[in-house]
């Protein structure tokens, strides 16, 4: 892949409200004028060895308006601190060197020549790289944001519908080439930062604590007769699950009037059943399907009353519900034999009980970290009579004193008396207008948050110091800041030490804030973000539903976990004995034994087709639409995701197959015509047998041995239900791989991909990599990224060990 260091920042003329000074003003503080340039542009008859090679192999193609594949070769110079032509020269590499270059049936150049190219082209790359760095300035994405205020500050906000969503490059939006600014962007991080500081600051006394126990007999909604409801002596039974809105137990009587964490426990039981009863939990302001989300789910034993607490952050104004999952039956079933008659299971809910919000001490951490123990003084205002504002008697000195303290924090790193006095000289403007000593500190604080030192991980080309390393170790485990020890060991100088580093990402991974590592690089590896791009078609998958949903990616991210904590290997990823599974999803995957909403480790029986990543229904969900699967899109993202060899877009106008819906011909078949095409059978032979492999599981990821249709089939019986689908025509799962090896299933299928566990390792090496320093390793990079799979190699591979030598690389170390 082509290094990428062009300028980081691009700008938005269009932005709105005029604030497109400001973003001149930041590009011009990031000191980034005419990085990127280029030098006059060399012919290519000056490309060192290239020259010969290409007189004698290429010219005669790649030459005038009419050169093939659109490609000419005077577009190559010898400028390789220019991008475009670094790209372009790593096009040339991957062409000459995998043999696709020149095509079948003309003279190949000499090995010597080759290696010459690559040695000259890679010798080039490397010296730009060590003066422009491999890639250019790297902007705090949203989710990193997001979570460094909340380590800056403690305060947990939730921005994504402020600041908008980040764009990806080589499969991550922490990718620096991606991470663009505009004046629009900036608008938004103005307005995030009075959010966050409207969040940090208390301006009023302590909230009082609303601590009650709720009876939803006592909910108007909740009625005994003519409903889906029973009073019983001690609780409400609900049956029926959720199909309409009168089964969904709202809490109308329970509202938060303040913002923060509240503590809600649920005391309930399964009843008339012998088995347990699952529900869940949602909160928001529940006026609109936007304005609420799900908490969680939960399931309780029959017939004896058990407690389920959990701590949840509310929003001011908002209130809960309760939904029972699962039951199968309708209102009008319930209500036509009358809920007092109904035999059915259902769930008991004897009482909720909610305590908030919840705060160890008045004023909270973060209004302390903002202004220490200044003493806060009364401000009313018509809207707010008990408003208070922090007051000073000394407010330059005091102002100054906790800038000094600020800045560092937010800037990650120590900061100048030069690098001070700018935002110390907004506070005094503001106090010498008349401003409140909090509204002048205020803006002091907002200039930081909207700082280039504060949005931007501002690295210095070739080895990164301590304090930039320690902010390079923590966005690539964390998604965040460094914490204070990190800070510490770089002040001391001694974050660099081979022997701290590996100490400090075994405590980083043992961390909580670690689940970010979870979400973020396995979501996009694995695409678990795109859960909801497609919905499955009710008629044909009409077992779906959310609690399977969430159980998907649950399993996904637990078992990613689990390879990681556990030390093993990253071959386990392809292939393992077990899975992390709760009840729902064993059912769905037909692994019996396992009940209730609780995720545990399961040894997969003999026969199952489970194991590793690509055999989860989260994957497979991911990379098929709601109606049919494709082994050309399930082939390409295991050549890109497992073995780091990403098909090439087609070369020709050729039009995407479509699978028959109706079931009359087989994907199968339809693909057999497309692949008889001469300029598509190359790349097909590499894509389509992966892809087979995978036909054996449905669009959720269900096992089948034959494919569910709208038409064509007679009907299909599933434990003994006549289901709305026909029974379409089998699944051959069977292919070859190019290199002849044969296999008849899925099963086979992974054992054959073990068999180069070095283009596994190599495939997530590359991965790794991309995350940790926001920029895909080059061709000029080879050498380093096989040196860290040869010593993966001899510890057995271990998935932990690899992101040990990532982080111990020269790689990971410089910009």
């Amino acid at each position: 892949m082509p290094a990428t260091l062009s300028p980081p920042c691009r700008t938005n003329r269009r932005g709105r409200g005029g604030r497109y000074p400001l973003m001149l003003a930041l590009v011009a503080g990031l000191g980034l004028q005419g990085q990127g340039a280029s030098g006059p542009a060399d012919p290519a008859s000056k490309v060192g060895p290239a020259a010969p090679l290409f007189a004698q192999h290429c010219q005669a193609c790649h030459t005038g308006d009419k050169a093939k594949g659109q490609f000419r070769l005077d577009s190559l110079t010898s400028d390789f601190s220019d991008k475009a032509n670094r790209e372009r020269w790593a096009a040339v590499l991957e062409q000459v060197e995998s043999g696709a270059m020149p095509p079948k049936g003309k003279a190949r150049p000499a090995e010597k020549d080759v290696a010459a190219l690559v040695g000259w082209v890679n010798g080039r790359a490397s010296a730009a790289q060590a003066v422009q760095g491999r890639v250019p300035l790297r902007r705090l994405n949203r989710a990193e944001y997001q979570n460094t205020v909340r380590d800056l500050l403690g305060v947990d906000l939730d921005l994504t519908d402020l600041l908008p969503p980040d764009a990806a490059a080589n499969g991550f939006d922490n990718a620096a080439e991606a991470l663009h600014v505009s004046s629009f962007l900036m608008e938004q991080y103005l307005e995030a930062a009075d959010k966050v500081l409207d969040a940090a600051v208390a301006n009023g006394p302590r909230p009082w604590l609303l601590k009650k126990r709720y009876d939803i007999k006592d909910e108007k909604s909740v009625r005994p007769t003519g409903s889906v409801y029973r009073h019983l002596e001690d609780s409400v039974a609900i049956f029926g699950s959720w199909v309409s809105a009168n089964i969904q137990v709202t809490l109308w009587n329970f509202r938060t009037h303040f913002r923060g964490n509240y503590r809600v426990r649920i005391s309930a039981y399964a009843f008339q059943t012998d088995k347990p009863v699952t529900f869940h939990v949602t909160a928001g302001t529940l006026t609109a399907v936007t304005e609420e989300r799900i908490v969680g789910y939960h399931d309780v034993p029959p017939g004896r009353p058990t407690v389920i607490e959990f701590v949840e952050k509310l929003e001011a104004k908002n209130c809960m519900r309760l939904v029972v999952d699962g039951l199968g039956v309708t209102p009008p079933v319930i209500e036509k034999v009358g809920a007092d008659k109904y035999t059915g299971p259902g769930l008991a809910v004897q009482w909720v009980e909610v305590e908030g919000p919840l705060h160890d001490t008045w004023p909270p951490a973060s209004h302390r970290r903002l202004f220490g123990d200044l003493k806060q003084a009364p401000a009313p205002t018509p809207e707010d009579k008990n408003r208070l504002e922090v007051a000073s008697t000394q407010p330059l000195a005091d102002a100054e004193r906790l800038l000094r303290g600020f800045l560092p924090r937010a800037f990650r790193r120590p900061v100048t008396d030069d690098e001070v006095k700018p935002f110390l000289a907004r506070v005094k403007a503001k106090l010498d207008a008349g401003f409140s000593f909090e509204q002048a500190m205020r803006v002091g604080y907002k200039a930081a948050l909207v700082s280039p030192h504060f949005l931007f991980l501002r690295e210095k080309p070739g080895r990164l110091d301590d304090f930039a390393l320690a902010s390079r170790l923590s966005y690539f485990l964390w998604s965040s800041m460094p914490d204070e020890e990190l800070l510490t060991l770089a002040a001391a100088g001694k974050l660099t030490d081979a022997g701290t580093l590996r100490t400090q990402v075994e405590r980083m991974l043992r961390d909580r804030k670690a689940a970010a590592f979870t979400e973020n690089f396995a979501g996009q590896w694995l695409d678990l973000r795109k859960i909801d791009d497609t919905a499955p078609d009710p008629a044909l998958y009409p077992e779906y539903d959310d609690i399977l949903k969430t159980a998907m990616v649950k399993e996904a991210q637990l078992f990613f976990d689990e390879v990681l904590k556990n030390d093993l290997p990253l071959t386990t990823f392809v292939a393992s004995d077990f899975t992390l599974l709760n009840g729902r999803l064993a059912r769905h995957y037909r692994i019996p034994g396992v009940t209730g909403q609780e995720f545990r480790r399961v040894a997969l029986p003999p026969g199952s087709h489970r194991g590793g990543v690509l055999t989860m229904a989260a994957v497979m969900k991911v990379t098929a639409n709601g109606t049919t699967t494709s082994p050309v899109q399930r082939g390409s993202w295991v050549l890109d995701r497992i073995l780091g060899t990403p098909p090439p877009k087609p070369t020709v106008d050729v039009e995407a197959v479509e699978p028959d819906i109706r079931g009359a011909t087989t994907i199968r078949e339809q693909l057999a015509k497309h692949r008889a095409r001469a300029e598509c059978a190359g790349c097909h032979a590499k894509i389509d047998p992966p892809g087979f492999a995978l036909e054996s599981f449905d669009v959720i990821g269900g096992w089948r041995d034959y494919y569910r249709s709208v038409g064509a089939g007679g009907p299909a019986v599933v434990d003994g239900r006549t289901m709305r689908y026909k029974k379409g025509p089998d699944v051959n799962p069977a292919d070859a791989l190019p290199d002849g090896a044969r296999f008849k299933d899925v099963d086979e299928f992974r054992q054959l991909l073990l068999r180069d566990r070095d283009q596994l390792a190599r495939a997530m090496t590359q991965r790794l990599l991309t995350y940790a320093t926001g920029g895909a390793p080059t061709s000029a990079d080879r050498p380093e990224v096989e040196g860290i799979v040869a010593r993966v190699r001899e510890k057995n591979y271990s998935f932990r060990a690899l992101v040990h030598e990532v982080v111990q690389s020269r790689l990971f170390q410089s910009k």
